[in-house]
């Protein structure tokens, strides 16, 4: 589900400027949290509910989405005034590159590396989204230990318990709509004709990052079996709406900053790995130090 993002992020940077793509990257930054969380509910049928939505997804792009990336605009344009004009003086900047194939092979792949290694915000943003993501799925290795093993709820039921998750993501985008929207479009207006520094889009995630603690800190120090299920739910909508609150800003800052494709993949590929590299270890952590 996640390594196809990086494409999308630079679709969203390619379709809106960035007095509306704050907007946009809102069900962006929803979908992808609210997925983990609404799957264990669909649990029996969830293969089959992949299957259709992506085949509906695909069906829907594949004949309404036209091309969005700039330089291929610009080559299909010079290609018809060739054809149109039959001067050959017309070709865009992509046309005139003419390194050999494995070269630009080399540099598209070298390329989220070397900004990873060579530009610390870049380092810094994706290793705490990193971090972040990881800690999450370390999350829904405790759930089944909390509510099943703990308070004795049966599979599905304790499935529902990672609805929270989702529906504090949905207050968070409403936070964003309501609060932060308005000021940005305000510091469009403030800022104008120049651009609005990118770093005005992590404002939101200083509120988020604090919660995400406070979250995590409610999570474990109320899911001992003496204490109600509900406060660890409760927990679960905090931790929702901070991980929506940090991630929009920081999805929307690299878009504002490297407006590369790139820097999108490199934040996917790290987040990715920490991702499929918690729950290597979350049973044996659990079993020798509880999930508190």
């Amino acid at each position: 589900m996640f390594p196809n993002r990086a494409p999308v992020r630079g679709l969203i940077g390619d379709i809106w400027d960035a007095k509306v793509r704050g907007k946009a990257m809102v069900m962006f930054a929803v979908a992808p949290y609210a997925g983990p969380s609404l799957g264990p509910v669909v649990a029996g049928w969830i293969f089959w509910v992949l299957t259709i939505f992506a085949g509906v997804c695909l069906a829907v792009v594949a004949f309404t989405m036209p091309e969005t990336y700039i330089p291929v605009l610009l080559a299909t344009k010079a290609h018809k005034l060739r054809q149109s004009t039959k001067d050959d003086r017309y070709y865009a900047p992509m046309e005139a590159n003419t390194l050999p194939l494995g070269q630009r092979v080399e540099s598209t792949l070298s390329k989220p590396f070397k900004l990873l290694f060579l530009e610390p915000m870049m380092m810094a943003t994706a290793l705490y989204m990193s971090f972040m993501f990881g800690t999450i799925y370390l999350l829904f290795e405790a759930y089944p230990i909390v509510f099943t093993q703990d308070h004795h709820l049966d599979a599905g039921v304790s499935g529902l318990a990672f609805l929270p998750i989702s529906i504090g993501a949905a207050c968070g985008a409403i936070v964003y709509l309501i609060v932060f929207e308005p000021r940005y479009e305000r510091y469009i207006t403030e800022y104008a004709p120049n651009l609005v520094p990118p770093e005005k889009r992590l404002e939101m995630a200083m509120w988020g990052a604090p919660l995400f603690s406070v979250g995590f800190f409610w999570s474990g120090w109320t899911s001992y079996p003496s204490i109600s299920f509900w406060s660890p739910l409760v927990a679960g909508g905090l931790i929702g709406m901070s991980i929506f609150l940090i991630s929009l800003p920081l999805f929307s800052y690299i878009i504002d900053t490297y407006l590369s494709v790139a820097a999108s993949a490199l934040a996917t590929f790290v987040r990715s790995l920490f991702g499929a590299a918690f729950p290597l270890f979350a049973t044996q952590m659990y079993e020798k130090l509880n999930p508190r």
